[in-house]
This record gives C-alpha cells, sequence and structure tokens, in this order.
C-alpha cells in the first residue's frame, strides 16, 4: 500500500472516531501515530523483526514534533491573552463597557441586544478567548434584557453569537494557532482581524435592528439616558481601549523604526496592566486565583489539541497528503473562485461536527497549500494571481475567512461550544434555546463571508499599511 493511500485510510478512521465523540486531540494524535508507525513499518517491508524498529522511529518523531512547535515563542502569546480577558472581568471592566454600549445606542429598535454585541465586540479586543466573552456576558446582558421582555431564547442566542467575535478582532487565539500552522506573520494576521470583527459586529448589530422592527413585541429600546449619563460613562469603559492602544503601539510601532516588542511581549505587558487595573479596583485574592485557573484550563485544552494534531499532521507529511490534495484542487475544471466558495462551504458542515479549533488544526495542513496552489503559489504576484493578490496577502486572507468560518462551529449544532457556555451559566435557558436563538446569525455570518470574498481590501487595507 502507498503513502498516500495509508494516508487516507487513517485519515478516515480518525474522522470516525470525532464523529462518534472521541477528543480531537487524542484521536488526531492516535492515529497521526498508528499512521507513522504503518508508513515506516512499510518501508521496511512489513517484516515482523521491524515492527519494533517502525515503533521506535515513530515515536520518536512523534516525542520532537510537539515540543519543538509549541515550545515557539508565538505561542506564548494565548495564555496572555486568555489571562487578559478574566483579569478585565474581575476588574468590572466589562460591566462598565456593557453600561457605555446600552447609553449610547440603547435608544435603538432592539437596543440592549444591539448594546450587547457591541460590548462584546469591545471586550474582544482584549480577550483571545470567545467562550471567556460568552461566559462573562451571560452573567452581564442576559438577566437585563429578560428584564425588558426579550425572549430568553434570542437573549441568549445574542451572546453566544457576540462571543464569537473574539475568534476574528485581535487578540485572537484561533489567529494565533492559524498564523503558527501556516507559518505566516502573527503581527499582520492579528492586524487583519480588526476591520472584518468590527464590520461582522456591525452586521450583527443591523440584523437585531431589523428584526426588531420587523417582529411584533421584540425587545424595547431602552432610553432616557441624557447626554451627560453618556459622557460619564465613557471613562470606566475607556480602560479596555487603553490597554488595546498599548497592545497595538507595542507591537506595530505607529511612529516607525523597529517594533518595540514582540507580540508575546506586548500580550504580557497588556496582562500586567489589567492586573493592576483590577487591584485598583478591589480584585480580591480569590478572584485572582480564579482567573489564573479559568486562564490555565483554557491553555491547556488548546496546547492539548495542538500537540495531538500536530502528530498527525506529521504523519500527513510523510504520507505526502497535502500535496496529493493540491494537485486535485488545481486540476479542477472550474474557476478557482468556485472552488474556494466550495472549501468554505465544506468548512462550513464540519463546523457542526467540530470544535474550532480542531477543525482548523486538522484541515490547514492540507487546504492551505492547495488554496495557495489555487492562487498561483506562494510567491505569485498580484498580477499573475487567480484571486487578484499577492501569495502572502492571500494567506492573509484566506486566514480571516477561515477563521470566520470557524466561528460557525462556536454556535453550530450538535457541539456548538460557546451554546453550551450560555447555557451551563444560565440554568434558566437550555441549550436547545440557545441553539434556535442564534439561527438568525447564521444569516449575518453568510453575508458577512460573501462581503469579505467580493471585496478582499476589508481584509487586506490594514495589514498593507504596515
Amino acid at each position: 500500500m502507498e503513502p498516500i493511500d495509508i494516508g487516507l485510510v487513517v485519515s478516515g478512521v480518525m474522522v470516525l472516531f470525532v464523529l462518534f465523540g472521541m477528543r480531537v486531540a487524542f484521536a488526531a494524535g492516535m492515529a497521526g501515530l498508528v499512521g507513522l508507525v504503518w508508513i515506516f513499518w512499510a518501508k521496511f517491508g512489513y517484516a515482523p523483526d521491524k515492527l519494533g524498529k517502525a515503533i521506535t522511529v515513530s515515536v520518536k518523531v512523534a516525542g520532537q514534533v510537539p515540543h519543538s512547535k509549541v515550545s515557539t515563542q508565538a505561542l506564548s502569546l494565548i495564555p496572555t491573552f486568555i489571562l487578559i480577558g478574566y483579569l478585565a472581568y474581575y476588574a468590572g471592566l466589562t460591566r462598565a463597557l456593557f453600561d457605555a454600549a446600552k447609553k449610547w445606542v440603547g435608544w435603538l429598535p432592539g437596543g440592549l441586544a444591539v448594546s450587547t454585541v457591541f460590548a462584546t465586540a469591545g471586550f474582544a479586543a482584549v480577550s483571545g478567548a470567545s467562550v471567556a466573552t460568552s461566559a462573562v456576558f451571560a452573567r452581564i446582558a442576559i438577566p437585563e434584557m429578560l428584564k425588558l421582555g426579550y425572549d430568553k431564547r434570542f437573549a441568549a442566542g445574542v451572546v453566544a453569537a457576540g462571543g464569537t467575535l473574539a475568534s476574528l478582532i485581535p487578540p485572537s487565539a484561533i489567529l494565533v494557532i492559524y498564523a503558527i500552522i501556516v507559518e505566516q506573520d502573527v503581527g499582520k494576521l492579528l492586524l487583519a482581524g480588526f476591520i472584518p470583527g468590527a464590520f461582522s459586529a456591525l452586521i450583527y448589530g443591523l440584523l437585531i435592528v431589523t428584526m426588531a422592527l420587523t417582529l411584533p413585541k421584540f425587545g424595547p429600546p431602552v432610553g432616557g439616558f441624557s447626554w451627560g449619563e453618556r459622557l460619564r460613562a465613557l471613562p470606566p469603559a475607556m480602560p479596555i481601549f487603553f490597554v488595546v492602544l498599548i497592545i497595538i503601539f507595542f507591537i506595530y510601532n505607529p511612529f516607525g523604526g523597529d517594533a518595540w516588542g514582540t507580540p508575546t511581549e506586548g500580550g504580557a505587558l497588556g496582562a500586567f496592566v489589567v492586573f493592576l487595573m483590577a487591584l485598583w479596583k478591589g480584585m480580591r485574592w480569590r478572584q485572582f486565583r480564579d482567573a489564573l485557573l479559568e486562564t490555565a484550563k483554557l491553555a491547556v485544552m488548546i496546547f492539548t489539541i495542538i500537540w495531538g494534531v500536530l502528530i498527525y499532521v506529521r504523519f500527513l507529511g510523510f504520507a505526502d497528503l497535502p500535496g496529493a490534495f493540491a494537485e486535485f484542487i488545481t486540476g479542477l475544471d472550474q474557476s478557482p473562485m468556485l472552488t474556494l466558495i466550495l472549501i468554505l462551504l465544506a468548512y462550513a458542515v464540519l463546523g457542526m461536527f467540530m470544535d474550532a479549533i480542531g477543525m482548523l488544526l486538522l484541515t490547514l495542513p492540507v487546504v492551505y497549500p492547495a488554496v495557495m496552489a489555487l492562487n498561483g503559489g506562494e510567491m505569485v504576484s498580484a498580477a499573475d494571481s487567480a484571486f487578484g493578490m499577492s501569495g502572502p496577502m492571500c494567506a492573509i486572507w484566506f486566514g480571516i475567512l477561515v477563521v470566520k468560518m470557524a466561528e460557525f462551529c462556536l454556535i453550530t449544532p450538535p457541539i456548538g461550544l460557546n451554546c453550551f457556555v450560555v447555557a451551563g451559566v444560565r440554568p434558566e435557558v437550555s441549550v436547545q434555546d440557545v441553539f434556535r436563538g442564534v439561527a438568525p446569525f447564521f444569516i449575518a455570518d453568510a453575508i458577512t463571508i460573501a462581503l469579505l470574498v467580493a471585496f478582499p481590501w476589508i481584509v487586506l487595507w490594514l495589514p498593507a499599511q504596515v
């Protein structure tokens, strides 16, 4: 059996494991190790006395890959960004952000729901984790929406969908993971997420306003705030934007010259600033301990998935599956744009059965080379490319598209993680209620994806300025 055939068989078995409920990290790690043993044993002619040698070589390969990749500086961004989000919650910044959004846009039809979306977008700018964003605003926003008469399903759906914005708006853990897997510049990818993230929040807000204008007994607007109250609501929320500016200035140095530090150092500095704010706001030892524990739990979960999937990725390299898939994709007798759209639709389907991070880690080693080949290669110029952009810019554009598609995974049944988090925080809302509540936001996401595909400059303008 050829290595490519071994790759297909092992990958098919791994997908079955995932569909039957095995954790992605363990399914990928086990499949990768078994696949490596199979390939090396096949090279030894399946000799019984060579099986031990094949296992020894495979274990060495599987053991070296996770350490070499996870010990890179880029991945250390993830715990610092997650910690910023949890410390910001205990510093009271999330409540201040929600109150400011309510007083400024609450007068709109469906104003409290719109305020929730904009507040989650603001919080996403200091939190790299969608799960943390959803959990925080489930405690803050849902009770207030229920008091105003919002349907509990829609109220929960707004929070779950708003939490997905943390996947796109920097600092984003998923964008960091994408950059590491495809070996692209982390800083430019994070910068590219700002405008699409704000654009997604705006589309969500327009959807809510449209529903409020067309549906009877939708949540009423929140009015009665004077300009003085609105202005006084801004200073308590400003520290969030202050932290964002610190990170941006530290990483990108808008004054010209070399950057002041790495993204990891910028994230650590942001976490330290939020920590000081939390102490000033009266954070106690128990709250600090909870923030550290929640950060550790989420970071370990992400790192475990990465470890397992990287073993599988190394196996794919030996099986030459990415190269074969790229040749198949580029050989299709159809336009590259149609092929790209079909790939994005495939991600929408995969999102129903896999978590976002696991899906990207498992598919990118195969799909990314194919997309780059469709455009003309890693080093193609914009003039010679299929999508009208250079190779590096195509990598950034596809990264934002695929991360936006990964947001579907966070709210699509049956394993939409954000929906389970919201239901876990609010016992009065069932998981089924949350899934029903997020359904309208699929339309908003479809519109956003279509516009990002049709107008790539929405994604590429900001990183092109760096």
